[in-house]
């Protein structure tokens, strides 16, 4: 839809959304729409501190809840403190680091903050969604190289490009397994992914000098990245849509439905992801059993 604004909202009142990473960038910028339409918007962060800084900017309800995604004590404990319903869950924080660093559990930082958090999250709250999941990938996804018996990378070399696009890979093989879930439970909650584009945000802070150059020189704002979620959150739409920009190679401009890489497409693959991702996380799907088609 190449003329969607944050104006196209429908009126968002009585409904309530978490945004992860809610403290900057496009996560920030999400938030500020959402609760400009009449939402009740958690920012879901890692520093309150910083949350509260952002929510004071925020026209509209919002609550800041502390969430860090790479310690899986944190995300329980976010969960099991939720009750009422959620409309949206906003699967947004994400990091991109130059070198290779563990979390408390022991996972490789990208792969534990923009999969396996938002992966238990998701879990871990599903019982109380009643619309969508929004995850927030990337086009990196299709430079990305999935090893399931090494989803650390623990065997190569670090790079953090590699890391980054293994990680945005499996957050649409994520999308698409829940979606093949939800449809077997039966249930009318929807998950769809989002591509931002190239933004300028706080995320490619630690990237090299050319990177940020680039950024600089051709990234658009961050409220103009948060348009394909806020399209993916209220747009009639199928599960399992991916939702990008339509400009320069989807890298600006207003939102459209945007292809994904046949790796991306593997159904085998994302059902072999969730059971690995279960096990890691010790989480799983709430809505009933589900048979894995594959194995890891």
């Amino acid at each position: 839809m190449a003329d969607f604004t944050a104006a196209d909202l429908p009126d968002l009142g009585g409904r309530t959304a978490i945004v992860t990473g809610a403290n900057s960038g496009v996560g920030r910028a999400t938030a500020q729409a959402l609760a400009a339409a009449g939402a009740r918007v958690v920012l879901a962060v890692r520093d309150t501190g910083k949350g509260r800084a952002a929510a004071d900017t925020i026209t509209g309800a919002t609550e800041v809840r502390r969430l860090d995604l790479a310690d899986l004590a944190s995300v329980r404990a976010f969960a099991a403190a939720w009750t009422g319903p959620i409309d949206l869950l906003v699967n947004n924080a994400g990091i991109s680091v130059p070198q290779r660093r563990r979390t408390a559990d022991g996972f490789e930082l990208q792969f534990a903050t923009n999969h396996l958090g938002p992966f238990a999250l998701t879990n871990l709250l599903l019982e109380h969604v009643t619309d969508r999941v929004v995850n927030l990938a990337s086009q990196a996804e299709r430079m990305g190289r999935l090893d399931l018996d090494d989803p650390d990378g623990d065997r190569r070399p670090y790079r953090a490009s590699a890391a980054y696009n293994r990680s945005k890979l499996a957050n649409l093989l994520f999308t698409a397994e829940l979606q093949r879930r939800l449809d077997a439970a039966g249930s009318k909650v929807r998950a769809l992914a989002a591509h931002p584009g190239l933004v300028r945000s706080e995320i490619y802070t630690e990237t090299g000098a050319a990177t940020r150059l680039l950024v600089r020189l051709l990234g658009q704002s961050p409220a103009a990245g948060a348009l394909p979620v806020l399209y993916a959150a209220v747009a009639d739409l199928p599960g399992d849509s991916f939702t990008g920009p339509s400009r320069f190679a989807h890298m600006r401009g207003a939102p459209e439905l945007i292809n994904r890489s046949a790796t991306a497409r593997d159904a085998d693959l994302a059902a072999r992801l969730w059971t690995l991702s279960e096990r890691l996380t010790g989480t799983h799907f709430p809505l009933g059993r589900q048979i894995s088609t594959g194995t890891v």
